[in-house]
């Protein structure tokens, strides 16, 4: 398992490397929000361990383009902040998993090993008709380039109607998906 320690506190991401490490779990550190997205797109990380409060680029931004952009790798966030409304606004980001500090190493390591074993997220195709665009894997729709703001509801059905349009496009004959309006003949052959 490889893992990135995105950690401002000097102190605290050795220890968590040597901590890993001890565990024989690869570590590598980050001091900050853009040391962290530099070493993600270059790097393929099982887990991502991530504080929030972070210098540079904000703990909530690399998670968010950590689902965007990398949805194999998974995040653990490892923050003070603790209140409900923390916790529920970083699963929102798309986290994986939430630690508060302080913890136990073996909790940490107990959580990677159980996020490690989960299959890789299997991105959902994005789904285009005219101009129109959902992307169900970011729950995001899109009209002309412009985004469209869906209740769940909403959402659900406009893409259950997609789908359901594009296996009926899929079912139809190719020359009526041409626009044809009658099969072209075969030519004749001499006999």
């Amino acid at each position: 398992m490889r893992v990135l320690v995105v950690e401002d506190e000097v102190f605290m991401a050795e220890a968590l490397q040597a901590g890993l490490r001890h565990e024989a779990i690869a570590a590598d550190v980050a001091l900050d929000g853009d040391a962290a997205l530099e070493r993600i797109g270059v790097n393929d990380y099982d887990v991502v361990v991530l504080d929030r409060d972070l210098p540079g680029t904000h703990g909530d931004q690399v998670c968010a383009v950590i689902a965007r952009d990398h949805p194999g790798t998974r995040v653990l966030m490892l923050t003070a902040a603790a209140r409900l409304r923390d916790k529920v606004d970083g699963f929102a980001l798309g986290a994986d998993d939430y630690l508060t500090k302080p913890f136990a190493v073996e909790e940490l390591v107990m959580r990677l090993r159980a996020l490690a074993r989960r299959p890789a997220a299997t991105v959902q195709p994005v789904l285009e008709r005219g101009d129109l665009r959902l992307d169900p894997y970011r729950r995001e729709a899109h009209r002309s380039g412009r985004y469209l703001r869906l209740p769940r509801k909403q959402f659900a059905v406009l893409e259950l109607l997609m789908r359901a349009d594009g296996e009926r496009s899929a079912r139809r004959p190719s020359w009526r998906r041409s626009g044809t309006s009658t099969p072209t003949p075969s030519p004749a052959r001499p006999g």
